[in-house]
């Protein structure tokens, strides 16, 4: 029995290495033979290196602010801030200076259209997350202040801003750049604050449910729709567009929204009182397919898609299963994967080494005391004017203070134009990353004192409530 097993064993090896082995052999002989050279070469590295490479970066990406996001929330600050700073530490500011050849194996520059898609998306999803969960019962009677804060807080600092571009423009405008479109574009950069990094930073501290939080949220959407409208007139003026084409994108997104919130809302609240929980269940995902035509629609209007998806967030009906699969199928892979990718490609493309003559830290220094004193301030001003505390209202302008990286889409634009030079880029980008850094820390201090006087003012009885002499 084992003499004949071992007969058998024998056989099969045989048969096996006749049969698979030398075919196998022949094929690769073939093939290195077929196509042996530098062409062949190429030819297999374009076909199987990019994908290979992507996933690289994103891993690399990924990891790296993730680390920083946890060094920096062990110090006091949101994660958001660690994973804007990785971008520029994997840049041309740091790995790219310390070792090119590193910053080309694990960043080369032919996957970052695929990297700034990826992190598109993430932002788009992100965004529809944040509107499907803002809770605007809080703001209800408040709508006064919010748009008085947030239309106060972009005249302000856009006035300053010209100002700025009036002393900057002879230094740092490129050559042919006209002086008011350099300067339309300063005061528009002055003039943002970033909806999508406040709320990040509302929920990492804990702000986002409070008063303060919401009525700042709802001041940086209308402050974001308006600074878009404004970002499209400059667009338009410096590419010698007409007038009758801002015009029309304004109309569209104005149409759209009412669309959305007249038509689009009632529809979807009529559909899901009437829908089984098991059928919404079903039909959850398609939610999405929502985000993704809205988000289409307004950057096709020319506003930004990000706008599009915060709306479908707000008018998507609450309290459903639909809602609870979105939460639950959704934030997870759009903050841990996604959303890092769209705070590091920006720092991905500012480079320091532009700054290496002291003077122009001179000008970093002016151009966020210009940033900070005109949007914190007026802010605070506007917040205060119409019955805020002064903790309240000094919060609400610190929050509205809050840039980055929407503020790197209007700069990116500018660069993208010719409008704005490569060291007025990095030096805007620097004063976007230092006034989103101090944002967490102070609003944090502010609400904390805020509301121990509330808690104060709660426990002194008023005269009403005092016991009358006998």
């Amino acid at each position: 029995m084992t003499q004949t097993r071992q007969k058998h064993g024998r056989r099969a090896v045989g048969v096996y290495g006749l049969l698979v082995v030398l075919p196998v052999l022949a094929a690769i002989a073939l093939l290195t033979r077929e196509h042996r050279g530098p062409v062949g070469a190429s030819r297999a590295a374009a076909i199987g290196h990019p994908l290979a490479q992507l996933l690289l970066a994103i891993a690399v990406v990924v990891i790296v602010c993730k680390a920083a996001g946890w060094v920096l929330q062990r110090i006091g600050q949101p994660p958001v801030i660690g994973e804007i700073a990785a971008g520029i530490v994997l840049g041309p500011s740091v790995l790219g200076a310390i070792s090119p050849s590193a910053a080309a194996a694990l960043l080369p520059e032919a996957i970052m259209p695929q990297l700034n898609v990826l992190a598109q998306v993430g932002i788009v999803l992100f965004v529809f997350l944040t509107g499907l969960e803002l809770n605007t019962k809080l703001i209800r009677g408040r709508g006064h202040l919010a748009l008085v804060v947030s239309h106060v807080s972009i005249a302000v600092p856009f006035v300053l801003g010209i100002l700025l571009a009036a002393v900057a423009y002879a230094k740092f405008a490129p050559k042919g750049v006209g002086s008011l479109a350099f300067a339309l574009f300063i005061g528009v950069s002055m003039s943002i604050t970033a909806l999508p990094v406040l709320v990040r930073i509302l929920k990492d501290t804990g702000m986002f449910h409070t008063r303060s939080g919401v009525v700042a949220l709802t001041c940086a959407v209308i402050d974001d729709v308006t600074a878009w409208s404004l970002l499209a007139m400059v667009v338009a003026l410096v590419t010698a567009s007409s007038l009758v084409g801002v015009l029309l994108t304004l109309g569209l997104a104005a149409a759209f929204a009412g669309l959305l919130f007249f038509v689009g809302r009632p529809l979807m609240a009529k559909f899901f009182a009437r829908t089984p929980d098991t059928t919404l269940r079903r039909l959850a995902p398609l939610a999405l397919v929502g985000v993704l035509l809205c988000a289409t629609a307004t950057e096709w209007i020319g506003v930004h898609a990000m706008f599009g998806a915060f709306m479908f967030g707000l008018v998507f009906p609450r309290g459903n299963v639909a809602e609870k699969w979105l939460h639950q199928n959704t934030n997870g892979i759009t903050t841990s994967l996604l959303l890092p990718l769209f705070f590091a490609f920006s720092g991905l493309r500012t480079n320091l080494g532009l700054l290496a003559d002291p003077s122009l830290w001179l000008w970093c220094g002016a151009i966020l005391l210009v940033a900070v004193v005109g949007k914190l301030a007026s802010a605070a001003v506007a917040a205060r004017s119409v019955g805020e505390s002064l903790c309240r209202s000094l919060q609400i302008g610190v929050l509205m203070n809050c840039r980055g990286l929407t503020e790197l889409v209007v700069l990116n634009v500018g660069l993208d134009l010719g409008v704005l030079s490569q060291t007025m880029f990095t030096m805007l980008v620097l004063m976007a990353l230092v006034s989103t850094a101090m944002t967490a820390p102070i609003a944090t201090y502010l609400d904390q004192r805020a509301g121990r006087r509330e808690a104060r003012l709660r426990l002194v009885p008023v005269e009403e409530d005092l016991p009358k002499a006998a």
